[in-house]
């Protein structure tokens, strides 16, 4: 265990253990989590800053109000329900029509108004949400997907994941819904990783519960050698978060809306690690490359500028 542990570490591989100990807990200070926790007060914060994000249509906070939905609703034939403080994609209801008085998810299935009050209620709960504390349900637009995806997606939508440290970002994927995911963008239930050469914005690898895989398995189209249009704003956007939650290391999710362009979806104070794997790639080489010479990096065109010089993809290898 200790030499698999140790040539995991001579390859770059960051781990659990290094990354709380050393990024997250040394350069996230407490205080700032609730600004990245709560996905409305980063809607707010992002607002004030001129960033933009999905529109808020309503936010359902107290149980007497849940009966209210279908007013709240009724201008919008598609929307998203979500828990303000939900993690890992759960309690995220993606609604894509209506049919009389159901409602449409985006696998097809109908839904009645009664399930519709009776999942906000069960967001109010805490049902969802980090440490099981009561919550509100946020009424949002559906994105509507840019068409580079249509052919490496399946129903839902795909979000772009950028790992950003002290304003520079490190490394990236998309994560692409399958059927198995349930349409949605969430590794852990089926979805999939394509790592991003950070140079180029063009997909180099790809996996599938930690397992490379070469094409979509419901659309059979290739995941490699896409290029995502308007890289250079979504690392400029993803940049910027630095100086908006104050996080030294930092998962930044964007979605790129086919109409409105780059979106902030949310911001992660414990990103994930998967991310290596998709990109066939160790962080901590990247890592230890910025805190020796990127530290001093005034402006965000400069983070960036930094990283499309020094984190181009490499040739993905067994991690």
């Amino acid at each position: 265990m200790i030499r698999l542990a140790r040539g995991l570490a001579a390859a770059g591989v960051l781990g659990l253990n290094r990354r709380n100990a050393q990024y997250t807990l040394a350069l996230n200070p407490r205080h700032l989590y609730p600004l990245v926790d709560d996905k409305l007060r980063t809607k707010q914060l992002a607002a004030r800053a001129g960033i933009a994000v999905p529109e808020l249509y309503g936010v359902i906070e107290i149980e007497r109000q849940v009966r209210d939905v279908h007013a709240l609703m009724a201008p919008h034939s598609e929307f998203v329900v979500k828990p303000a403080q939900g993690s890992g994609g759960d309690g995220i209801l993606v609604i894509s029509g209506r049919s009389g008085d159901c409602y449409r998810k985006v696998d097809g299935e109908l839904i009645s108004r009664s399930d519709l009050e009776h999942h906000v209620s069960g967001i109010l709960s805490g049902m969802y949400s980090l440490g099981g504390q009561p919550d509100r349900a946020l009424f949002e637009y559906r994105v509507q997907f840019a068409p580079v995806f249509e052919a490496i997606s399946y129903r839902g939508v795909p979000d772009i994941r950028i790992i950003v440290f002290l304003g520079v970002p490190v490394m990236s994927m998309v994560r692409l819904p399958t059927r198995a995911s349930g349409g949605k963008a969430n590794l852990h239930q089926g979805a999939i990783g394509a790592g991003i050469d950070i140079a180029t914005g063009t997909t180099v690898n790809a996996v599938r519960d930690n397992s490379q895989i070469g094409r979509h398995p419901d659309t059979g189209n290739p995941l490699t050698s896409i290029v995502i249009p308007g890289w250079e704003s979504l690392l400029m956007l993803a940049s910027s978060c630095h100086a908006l939650s104050g996080l030294g290391y930092q998962g930044v999710d964007i979605v790129l809306d086919r109409d409105k362009g780059p979106l902030l979806l949310e911001l992660n104070a414990r990103p994930g690690l998967n991310i290596q794997i998709a990109n066939g790639d160790g962080l901590l080489r990247r890592l230890r490359r910025v805190e020796r010479d990127g530290r001093d990096l005034a402006s965000p065109a400069a983070r960036v500028q930094f990283a499309r010089e020094h984190f181009a993809a490499v040739v993905p290898s067994v991690i």
